[in-house]
């Protein structure tokens, strides 16, 4: 088969679209054919050795996918050959960037029935990204306010959504060039952070913050004057420290996106109910990748990504 790897680890220049052997479903496995495969900033990380996760080389990026199910392994009995199924892959193993990927029955789930295959790539990590911040670790609930720092990417699109749903008032920051999709996205109030201050901007107290925009540690920690007495900060930036506000009760929590399958089933169900979109900028053949990484390293790549497999 045909895979994108890396022998090892560096620039974008390290990756090569080059023939692999066809992995095999070992026990509670399924062989996916892969229809396609999402691109992350994550895996810049990964490729570069700067995120030290344990991959063996050489190494098949991508953790998110979508494909057929080709095979399955012993002891599996939720799926069967020919299923169209989603999921988010564990970040250590070989990734989706290539014809066929092995991956445990536990992460999947059926994909959405009613967007195209490969787009439903661009739903698993990020989407999980943006529930778990919201609700499992912020508790977001109706009515309250929630201000979104850096709203313009992936996971900013779909926690806007999300909230709106939960009957949340959003607002939500973002640069010029992402404000009609964080206008589409359903943002009450949009905040060009390029032009104005958020500080200046927020006239009432907020009942959450989200963080997803790589700023510095004190302009996150001044933005907590903006949540309310026992609000919480919730962030993805795990390179640094959450502030908080103990003396206000202004509460703290970091998010490190898990594989959770029943979350990402509640996730495709909205998408199949109209209630979520998916958001898909550029697919791109899956020998492009490399091209991809490099744009992604130049500061270059601007939304949603999906690399599917090359046509014979």
């Amino acid at each position: 088969m045909k895979a994108v790897r890396f022998h090892e680890f560096g620039s974008p220049d390290v990756l090569r679209y080059e023939e692999a052997d066809r992995p095999v479903a070992g026990e509670g496995e399924v062989l996916v054919r892969v229809a396609g495969s999402a691109f992350n900033p994550a895996d810049t990380g990964i490729r570069s050795g700067t995120l030290p996760f344990p991959v063996a080389l050489p190494h098949v990026p991508g953790y998110d996918v979508s494909g057929i199910i080709d095979a399955v392994g012993e002891g599996v009995t939720n799926f069967q050959i020919g299923d169209a199924v989603v999921g988010f892959i564990p970040m250590t193993d070989s990734g989706s960037a290539a014809e066929y990927v092995v991956a445990p029955a536990r992460v999947l789930t059926a994909a959405p029935s009613n967007i195209d295959l490969a787009d439903a790539a661009a739903l698993p990590s990020v989407a999980l990204t943006a529930w778990q911040a919201l609700f499992d670790e912020g508790g977001l609930t109706e009515g309250q306010r929630l201000l979104i720092i850096g709203a313009g990417g992936a996971v900013g699109g779909y926690a806007i959504q999300l909230a709106k749903r939960a009957g949340a008032y959003v607002i939500a920051t973002a640069s010029s060039r992402s404000n009609h999709s964080v206008t589409a996205a359903g943002a009450d109030e949009v905040i060009n952070h390029s032009s104005t201050t958020v500080l200046d901007s927020v006239t009432e107290p907020v009942d959450m913050l989200l963080n997803l925009a790589p700023i510095s540690l004190e302009e996150f920690t001044a933005l907590v004057a903006l949540v309310r007495d026992g609000g919480i900060v919730v962030a993805t930036t795990a390179w640094m420290a959450t502030p908080g506000d103990e003396t206000r009760g202004v509460r703290t929590a970091g998010v490190f996106v898990r594989a959770d399958v029943d979350e990402l089933a509640k996730l495709v169900g909205l998408v199949d109910s109209g209630e979520l979109t998916v958001d898909v900028t550029q697919r791109v053949p899956l020998s492009e990748l490399p091209s991809i990484h490099a744009k992604a390293a130049a500061g270059e790549l601007r939304g949603k990504v999906v690399a599917v497999p090359d046509a014979d």
